[in-house]
């Protein structure tokens, strides 16, 4: 299994942004983003929604579709 199961790090890169960026779009702490990036924590819902629109992606770019498929 992929281990981007939220894919936030994979889209950022094809999006030219950066963790720094998007901290400062959310006004989010930049270890925050950090641990989005690396899995170590996860963003809540309406979070996640506020990071697909800042993104200008749809919310299941943000999300693994095998991840959802194996649960």
């Amino acid at each position: 299994m992929e281990t981007d199961i939220n894919r936030l790090k994979v889209v950022l890169a094809e999006k030219k942004r950066t963790n720094k960026w998007l901290c400062k779009q959310l006004n989010v702490n930049p270890s925050t983003v950090s641990k989005w990036c690396t899995n170590s924590s996860q963003p809540d819902l309406p979070t996640l929604v506020r990071i697909a629109a800042v993104l200008e992606v749809d919310i299941n770019e943000l999300v693994n579709k095998e991840f959802i498929e194996s649960i």
